[in-house]
């Protein structure tokens, strides 16, 4: 391979100047002699295979830096969903402390919710371990429990004078903060099947919550407007 320098150059213009510059076959081009050739405003007809090297290789780089980014960026949105996960099961704890002294089997019940809404926040076959006993009524039952169904009734400041009205209040609060997971979910990871699922189950839990609120509201009578 024979290099061809600036030095090289600057003799072969000032013999014969030249306005084009093609390198033959088992010749290269310095950086020096390219940038003599480029500020004399000389074209260089083989740049077009060199181009299209550099071209490939700033391509493939991007290419790598784009997997790379990618690669981050799924990283960070499980990081935000598992801590988001974890706040809402710590909050779950929480609840169930506040119901232990006013309903034991209520805060057992809670509990056992908070550990299945946990398994959100572990591996996909986890999740897979939400597995609740549904116990129908007029408005929730098997077929609509992972559905968006809205409140059974609005909380109001009329139900925290009633006798259980903190109880309304604890698990409506719980509730609250279960459906602000729905538009963190499809942010990170859009509309995919992996979304849908996990919104579906967090329904379940939602709507399972519903139902204990309406049983300490109205007893054994369903509350939901149809």
């Amino acid at each position: 391979m024979r290099f061809i320098t600036e030095e090289n150059l600057k003799v072969a213009y000032k013999k014969e100047p030249f306005t084009t510059y093609d390198t033959k076959a088992g010749e290269r081009l310095t950086p020096g002699g390219r940038q003599f050739l480029l500020d004399k405003g000389i074209k260089i007809l083989s740049d077009s295979a060199y181009n299209k090297n550099i071209n490939k290789f700033k391509k493939e780089n991007v290419e790598k830096a784009d997997k790379i980014s990618e690669a981050v960026e799924n990283t960070l949105s499980e990081k935000i969903f598992i801590n988001k996960v974890k706040t809402i099961e710590a909050l779950f704890l929480v609840t169930a402390e506040e119901l232990l002294d006013r309903d034991v089997f209520l805060a057992q019940q809670i509990t056992i919710l908070g550990k299945q809404f946990g398994n959100l926040g572990k591996d996909k076959d986890a999740q897979n371990h939400i597995r609740l006993s549904v116990k129908e009524c007029e408005g929730i039952n098997t077929k609509n429990l992972d559905k968006e169904l809205g409140d059974c009734f609005e909380i109001t400041e009329f139900h925290i004078q009633l006798k259980r009205g903190r109880e309304i209040v604890i698990l409506h609060r719980l509730r609250c903060t279960l459906r602000e997971l729905e538009p963190v979910i499809i942010q990170l990871f859009g509309e995919t099947e992996f979304s849908s699922e996990t919104i579906g189950k967090v329904n379940i839990c939602i709507n399972t919550l519903s139902q204990m609120i309406c049983s300490i509201f109205g007893g054994k009578e369903c509350q939901r407007k149809s």
